[in-house]
């Protein structure tokens, strides 16, 4: 039990780390003073101070290139990166999963492995079982990397075999991952202003990145973008599924752009919420960032205040309110990458 002078030392500091308190600390001082309006207008009125009178291309590698829409600008990135994805026998351990078949239970598996069904293949010996499993077997051969996660997704122990859909990586070659972020002038019905996608090369991840110069350019850079997909891409995402590819299927829509983006998608949102949920405070990715990677950002410019930003970026024609954006939004897809990565790891 703590003692009384120990107690009240312990309530001195909790009560310290609110801006409410009688004595605030430095600390709680400082990050209200960055969650303030007042805060992030300051920084904004110095940011175009710093770079008046500066283009994107003389702080970013940055290249004018043209596609079917028109004239675009991309922001390349390149940095060296420990992303190894070890062969797992993933197929295999999805023969063992003896629940991924319909009326197959926690019960029921661990009985059937006990009688010597120990894999779903031993289960086509079996009298009730053989015609399922016999299907099962079939399809896994024919089942498309989307089918498999979807499979995996759907089963209604999911939660109890989530990992398996991280495990399931090992099926796809590295440079099939697209990191993607986007940044919006809002929460719907309103152009991107930035898409960031990330790709891993070798022993480096490359970020592309195409900026909204002016409101004529949506098109433009949504089809530069979907230039980096086919076929055998998989999403990986920050809460992607709920936001970013719903979003960019909309304004897909309204630049009348055919795409496809019903591709495999890895919203890690969900997985971090599943392996750090319970020793985190909580699962934003900043959070992961500091707490998991030791990185914590400075001069990051919450989403809220973006729309802002950019609006005097278009009415002052200075890049110093979009060069955090763009910082920002390349940070978030590199981190993704280091997540998977960690995350791939631990459930392996």
């Amino acid at each position: 039990m703590m003692q009384d002078d120990n107690f009240e030392n312990y309530l001195e500091k909790m009560l310290s780390n609110s801006i409410s308190s009688l004595n605030p600390s430095n600390e709680a001082k400082n990050k209200a003073r960055k969650l303030s309006p007042t805060y992030f207008a300051d920084l904004k009125e110095k940011l175009l101070i710093e770079y008046d009178g500066k283009r994107l291309k003389d702080v970013m590698d940055c290249k004018t290139s043209t596609n079917s829409c028109g004239e675009y600008l991309k922001i390349t990135t390149k940095e060296k990166i420990s992303f190894n994805i070890k062969d797992n026998d993933f197929k295999n351990q999805i023969n063992n999963n003896l629940k991924l078949l319909p009326k197959i239970g926690l019960k029921t598996e661990e009985k059937l492995k006990s009688n010597g069904y120990t894999t779903i293949e031993s289960l086509k010996r079996h009298d009730k079982y053989s015609d399922v499993a016999s299907k099962f077997i079939n399809s896994l051969e024919d089942m498309s990397y989307l089918e498999l996660i979807n499979l995996l997704d759907s089963n209604r122990y999911s939660s109890k075999c989530r990992d398996n859909i991280l495990k399931s990586i090992s099926l796809k070659e590295p440079e099939n991952f697209k990191f993607m972020d986007i940044e919006t002038k809002g929460l719907s019905n309103v152009p991107i202003i930035l898409i960031g996608v990330a790709e891993i090369k070798g022993s480096k991840i490359i970020s592309s990145q195409y900026f909204l110069r002016n409101y004529t350019e949506e098109a433009n850079i949504i089809e530069a973008y979907l230039e980096h997909l086919d076929e055998d891409s998989v999403h990986v995402t920050f809460n992607g599924k709920t936001f970013d590819v719903p979003f960019i299927k909309n304004r897909c829509r309204y630049n009348r752009i055919e795409a496809n983006m019903d591709l495999p998608h890895l919203d890690l949102m969900y997985f971090a919420k599943n392996l750090w949920g319970e020793k985190l405070p909580n699962c934003q990715l900043q959070t992961i960032e500091k707490e998991l990677f030791q990185l914590e950002r400075k001069g990051d410019v919450p989403g809220q205040y973006i729309p802002g930003y950019y609006d005097t970026y278009i009415e002052k024609k200075n890049i110093g309110p979009v060069v955090p954006i763009i910082e920002h939004n390349c940070q978030d897809i590199i981190s993704l990458a280091s997540f998977l990565d960690k995350m791939y790891r631990e459930v392996n």
